[in-house]
């Protein structure tokens, strides 16, 4: 199992906790949603739950819910800037489709 940041992502992240002040790391997971079937989620950890993994990747941790695990393995988070836009990708080799909108995926 694993779960990578680009050195990008990892920056943003590190960025975040310290202008937040506190909290392990990053929590990604996935919630059901939209038309194809899964969203992805990302907030602050401030806590281990029994059967999170954590991945450490540039000095910050991601912990992931065991539960959801299957659907982010292999995944590789980066962060970019296109113009103005900036946003949190995300790069999953277990995504068979996506919807129009690009904001639910399917495995």
């Amino acid at each position: 199992m694993s779960v990578s940041l680009t050195e990008s992502a990892a920056r943003q992240i590190k960025k975040q906790l310290e202008k937040r002040g506190k909290g392990l790391g990053l929590k990604l997971g996935v919630k059901q949603s939209g038309c194809s079937g899964y969203a992805y989620t990302i907030d602050y950890a401030d806590i281990l739950n029994e059967g999170d993994t954590v991945f450490e990747n540039f000095d910050v941790k991601v912990i992931v819910a065991a539960n959801d695990l299957q659907f982010v393995d292999g995944i590789e988070l980066d962060y970019r800037r296109e113009g103005i836009n900036e946003a949190f990708q995300f790069n999953n080799p277990n995504v068979k489709g996506t919807c129009g909108c690009g904001e639910s995926f399917s495995v």
